[in-house]
């Protein structure tokens, strides 16, 4: 915010994409003058986003004004506790038992209900809080969620489950996994096998890897192969794409994830890295 100071590579503001987010660093230490925009304010790429003087002096102590804001919060959270005793109001359904006495002239079986609705007026002390907590949507997680909505309204889409005899691969790597690390300088995975047999396929069945040109009305038929890897990120899913599989070995698919990887915690992917997939490969994760 204004006036903020901030020292050499800490974050002044966030851009974020439909595929990523960006964090903005201070080049050097200075005092926050303005930020050009407000939130959720579209900018165009080039133009400025904040000012800031290099010659403000750190202010000193400035670590105790950031600690009192959650000392501050702390009330708020005891105004939520305090809701409970409006609810705590209900005793008022004890009439129900006032009426319940009326019915016994007709038989003696009627005592038998007065101890259920007591049991269910009793019932409603134990009732917590009815509380809602709203969190803003980025815009990677408004995005992944039209594209899903997108592909059920306009793919004829199908789940099947096949199982595959991983021992082979598995007895592979447990064999050569240390004398690849050490020739190759990075771990073997079984992602390496899954792009590459994807590849295998995609070679073998080359309509899987073609698309149709709407205008020219053509089928197009890649003889490359882009296969896109999904990777976690503190922001949300994210799917990198390995481009020309055919030509990787496999410490080229595992040195390449590990590059993606190591981007996607640092926040550094750039929109180049995740455009022009074709094929994913990824997991059943919470996304």
């Amino acid at each position: 915010a204004p006036g903020d100071y901030v020292e050499a590579d800490d974050v002044v503001v966030i851009l974020e994409t439909d595929k990523v987010s960006v964090d903005v660093r201070a080049p050097e230490g200075g005092s926050i003058v303005e930020i050009l925009g407000d939130i959720d304010d579209v900018v165009e790429v080039g133009s400025p986003l904040y000012r800031m003087d290099t010659d403000a002096v750190a202010p000193e102590g400035s670590g105790t004004t950031d600690d009192t804001p959650p000392a501050e919060e702390t009330p708020a959270v005891e105004i939520v506790a305090e809701a409970p005793p409006v609810a705590a109001a209900a005793p008022p359904t004890p009439p129900p038992p006032s009426s319940a006495p009326t019915p016994p002239p007709a038989a003696p079986s009627k005592p038998a209900p007065t101890p259920s609705t007591e049991q269910f007026a009793s019932a409603t002390a134990f009732l917590g809080q009815r509380t809602e907590r709203r969190t803003k949507m980025s815009r990677m997680r408004q995005r992944v969620a039209a594209r899903l909505k997108d592909a059920q309204n306009t793919a004829a889409m199908l789940t099947t489950f096949q199982e595959v005899d991983m021992g082979n691969l598995m007895d592979m790597r447990k064999k050569y996994k240390d004398a690849f690390q050490e020739k190759h300088g990075v771990k073997l995975g079984f992602m390496s096998a899954f792009v590459k047999a994807s590849t295998a396929a995609l070679q073998e069945l080359p309509a899987v890897n073609a698309y149709i040109d709407e205008e020219t009305k053509e089928i197009v038929y890649r003889e490359y192969c882009d296969i896109s890897v999904a990777v976690a990120s503190p922001g949300g899913l994210v799917v990198p794409v390995l481009r020309n599989t055919e030509t990787m070995t496999f410490a080229d698919v595992e040195r390449t994830i590990a590059m993606y990887g190591q981007k996607a915690r640092d926040g550094s992917l750039a929109l180049d890295d995740m455009a022009g997939g074709k094929f994913s490969i990824s997991n059943g994760g919470g996304f």
